[in-house]
């Protein structure tokens, strides 16, 4: 089907709707971000600062009352002027209007008491007439539509041509449609009008015309013309005034609202001032108080407030003080006999073949519970020195894959007791760090043997993950497939001591300490220690560290959330500090040569994310509604 030239628009109606607005958007919202770049410090300082807000509003409202008044008293001027011109010309003019007709009446010359031409009489009569207002008044004598003339033969005929006072262009300041008004009849007529002069200047003027006979009966219009000069320079002299006064006025309402709003903004931002600082541990700060008023009352109760808070937390301080000495004194009293009874089983130990089988098996168990009270006693004065902050790094550039075969190496045992294997992904190439060695093979050590213990036997997988450029982080998360955790278990499980089943036996004799260790290892390094876990399929623990010793962590290489895990995931978004680590939604190295979940019937529960080593309490995969399990514990 051909199409033509002339219905060529049509082919337009084919286009997508919103086509053309859809390439227009990118372009709009590139302008409006162009737009809003130097306005932004200004919306910033408009919000955060109440005493420019307060100013501002009251300096627009004076401007506003400011407005309205002086239009209210200019328009009450400005018409009182009128009226007055009003009154002033319709008398003058009907003065002038009346020696006109007396004028006319008389028939002669008021000077000679001659019989005169009207044209003569006319212009004579518009001298007179003008003489008397010079300055205030115009005079003007046009010929009337309705002239004829009534003399007899011989007799002179009535005027043609217009009279006028000197500086006024006749023609061009009387208006047609005045000039029909007047004719109409002989009443004086009145308009608003411009007088044109001779030198091409124009002025406003209150013009006053009526239709009189000259001294013939001859026909003519006769206009007074009064301009408005002086009622224009009052009018000026009044605005003038009130903007002046207005300039004045608004100035000093600002004023004023600038001093009585610092008198109650300036105690505030003391206080915010003084709130920061008792924030920043400088407990002694006070604010000043001075008067009676309700500020001296508020800055009187922030001080209350801030003796109060400083001696509850000089109390606090001191009972954790306490604590730690107490721990750490226990701890280190605790050693000495301790050796002692480690010295006496093992001689026990070594000679229970001696023994019958019940006092045999004492002396195994007597052994086995020594080392874990050993351990135990191991974690306690770890924690002790992280709590006084006397634990310190000793670091240099590490191949983590080596740290992992240790650990690996290690653990191999129990995974097999456990009828598991620990498989390592990710170890192709080298993954360098900063790190203490024996304070990250530690946390490795306590997440693979943590997850062997709740993998229910099947295999446990170690991830590594290089930086991916020079300022990135490195990671190393261990996955299992057990028993997961539970709805919220992963806000607690980094807790000293806590376990998601008490009841639940451990193999390796723990401590329940472990994993508060490792998220304390972690927070040293400067890194981040997450759980994610889901009942019924497993659990992850991902530890990301920085490349070097005090660099920053933008996004971790590994995603918190595995590919296997069957939850929907949606990148976590970027938190606030200096610890936050956003789920990197590009390298998942969990998506290939992963085992899979066993096939047996394990439900699906609910999934539940957690950081450790930033913000206590701060999860990356919040809990989803679902029914709690047995999970991890230290």
């Amino acid at each position: 089907m051909s199409v033509t030239p002339g219905r060529n628009w049509r082919t337009t109606r084919l286009l997508p709707e919103g086509a053309t607005g859809s390439r227009a958007q990118p372009a709009i919202r590139i302008f409006g971000r162009w737009a809003r770049g130097p306005l932004l410090p200004v919306t910033r300082l408009w919000r955060r600062n109440i005493q420019l807000r307060v100013v501002a509003s009251t300096l627009l409202l004076s401007i506003a009352v400011v407005l309205v008044l002086g239009v209210v008293v200019i328009g009450q001027v400005r018409n009182g002027l009128l009226d007055a011109k009003r009154q002033t010309a319709q008398s003058q003019a009907d003065g002038g209007f009346a020696v006109a007709a007396d004028a006319a009446g008389a028939g002669e010359d008021a000077l000679d008491g001659r019989v005169v031409d009207p044209g003569v009489w006319l212009t004579g009569m518009v001298q007179q007439l003008a003489s008397g207002g010079q300055g205030v008044y115009s005079v003007v004598a046009l010929p009337s539509e309705q002239a004829a003339s009534t003399v007899g033969e011989g007799t002179p005929g009535a005027p043609r041509g217009p009279r006028a006072s000197r500086d006024v262009r006749p023609e061009e300041s009387i208006s047609a449609e005045l000039r029909a008004a007047v004719d109409s009849d002989l009443v004086p007529h009145r308009q608003y009008g411009t007088i044109v002069r001779p030198d091409g200047g124009s002025e406003a003027a209150l013009i006053v015309g009526k239709r009189l006979n000259d001294n013939h009966g001859n026909q003519y219009q006769l206009y007074y013309l009064f301009p408005f000069t002086q009622e224009e320079k009052s009018l000026a002299l009044v605005k003038g005034t009130i903007a002046t006064a207005g300039v004045f006025l608004v100035a000093l309402l600002g004023a004023i609202a600038w001093l009585v709003v610092r008198q109650v903004v300036t105690p505030v931002r003391m206080a915010a001032r003084i709130a920061e600082r008792l924030a920043a541990g400088r407990l002694q700060e006070r604010m000043k108080v001075s008067g009676e008023d309700d500020i001296a009352r508020l800055g009187e109760s922030f001080n209350k407030m801030a003796r109060n808070l400083q001696v509850k937390i000089h109390q606090l301080e001191e009972l954790s003080r306490m604590q730690r000495r107490f721990v750490s004194d226990v701890s280190h009293e605790l050693r000495t006999p301790l050796t002692t009874v480690r010295m006496a089983a093992d001689v026990i130990h070594e000679s229970k073949d001696e023994f019958d089988a019940i006092t045999a098996r004492s002396a195994e168990l007597l052994i086995g519970q020594l080392d874990r009270f050993e351990s135990l006693l191991a974690d306690l004065l770890e924690i002790s020195r992280f709590d006084a902050g006397a634990a310190s790094l000793e670091a240099e550039a590490t191949d983590l894959r080596d740290v992992v075969r240790r650990v690996v190496e290690g653990a191999e045992p129990l995974a097999e007791r456990k009828g598991g294997r620990l498989l390592v992904r990710g170890d192709e190439r080298p993954v360098v760090a900063e790190v203490d060695a024996r304070r990250i093979e530690r946390v490795l050590r306590n997440l693979v043997v943590n997850a062997i213990e709740h993998g229910e036997g099947n295999d446990v997988v170690v991830l590594l993950a290089p930086a991916v450029d020079e300022s990135g982080a490195v990671a190393v998360a261990v996955r299992d497939y057990g028993i997961g955790l539970g709805p919220g278990e992963a806000e607690r499980v980094f807790n000293r001591f806590w376990r998601a089943d008490p009841a639940r036996a451990r193999t390796t004799g723990g401590t329940g300490l472990g994993l508060s260790i490792s998220a304390e290892d972690a927070h040293l390094h400067g890194g981040t220690l997450d759980a994610w876990g889901e009942r019924g399929r497993g659990a992850q623990f991902r530890l990301t560290l920085p490349r070097t010793i005090g660099g920053t962590l933008r996004a971790s290489p590994i995603l918190l959330v595995p590919a296997d895990s069957g939850s929907e995931r949606t990148p976590a978004a970027p938190e606030a500090g200096p610890d936050a680590v956003a789920d990197a939604p590009t390298a998942d190295v969990l998506a290939a040569d992963v085992p899979a979940v066993p096939d047996e019937d394990r439900g699906v529960g609910a999934a539940a994310g957690h950081r450790a080593g930033s913000a206590p309490g701060r999860t990356t995969d919040g809990p989803r509604p679902g029914e709690g399990g047995a999970g991890h514990g230290g």
